[in-house]
């Protein structure tokens, strides 16, 4: 039998692409903007550890031609995941913290968002400004001792719990694994549950947030 959950102990934690989203909005970006294949480079020392994230991110938007009617446009055919919509429903009815940790940019995800028709969620992500047809890069939530991500979700994660809490996160990449070993629940796909089978720790294995969904609909 399926443990109840106490809704008011919650606090759930969403990454954002391949998550919320149904593909990795910024990466998708790179081949449709960027002026060469520099970007490609940057991405592949990205993968094999030479460089953290926020030094392939500065670069890789430094190569980019983009306007911000053109990033609009791109922005408005990005696809979420059909169910995250109802799952934020639930979760508000119930009033659960609920929180967005992303390593991609403040204008990219709240636009996604406000185009489907979602308010009011905090997001803690890296910030980005547009100037002329460049986009400028800011890293409040960096962390000086480790330069693997932009954004440390690990610190946005501690600073909304408490030790009583019940701490939820769904995710699938890279930037996931450090926080999610906070986590008393963790949702994994890809990348993210490729490392807790290889450490042998315990997640759920999802396909999509209708998965989710499904065990806050059992658990709740």
């Amino acid at each position: 039998m399926m443990k109840i959950i106490n809704p008011e102990k919650c606090v759930v934690f969403f990454d954002f692409d391949n998550t919320i989203s149904t593909c990795d909005v910024f990466d998708n970006m790179l081949p449709r903007f960027s002026q060469d294949d520099l970007w490609i480079d940057l991405e592949e020392k990205w993968k094999d550890g030479k460089i953290g994230s926020r030094a392939c991110l500065e670069g890789q938007l430094k190569g980019l031609s983009i306007t911000r009617q053109s990033l609009d446009d791109y922005l408005a055919g990005i696809k979420i995941d059909p169910y995250f919509k109802v799952i934020v429903k639930a979760l508000a009815a119930r009033e659960v913290k609920t929180f967005v940790l992303s390593d991609n940019f403040d204008y990219i995800l709240k636009r996604i968002l406000h185009l489907n028709g979602i308010k009011n969620l905090k997001i803690y992500s890296n910030k980005l400004l547009m100037s002329k047809n460049e986009l400028v890069p800011r890293f409040p939530y960096s962390s000086r001792k480790c330069q693997i991500c932009a954004h440390c979700k690990t610190k946005n994660l501690l600073a909304n719990v408490n030790k009583d809490s019940i701490i939820i996160y769904i995710g699938d990449g890279r930037s996931d694994i450090c926080p999610s070993k906070y986590a008393d629940i963790v949702f994994a796909k890809d990348e993210l549950l490729d490392f807790f089978k290889a450490k042998n720790l315990t997640c759920f294995s999802y396909k999509n947030l209708k998965d989710v969904y499904e065990y806050f609909k059992r658990s709740f």
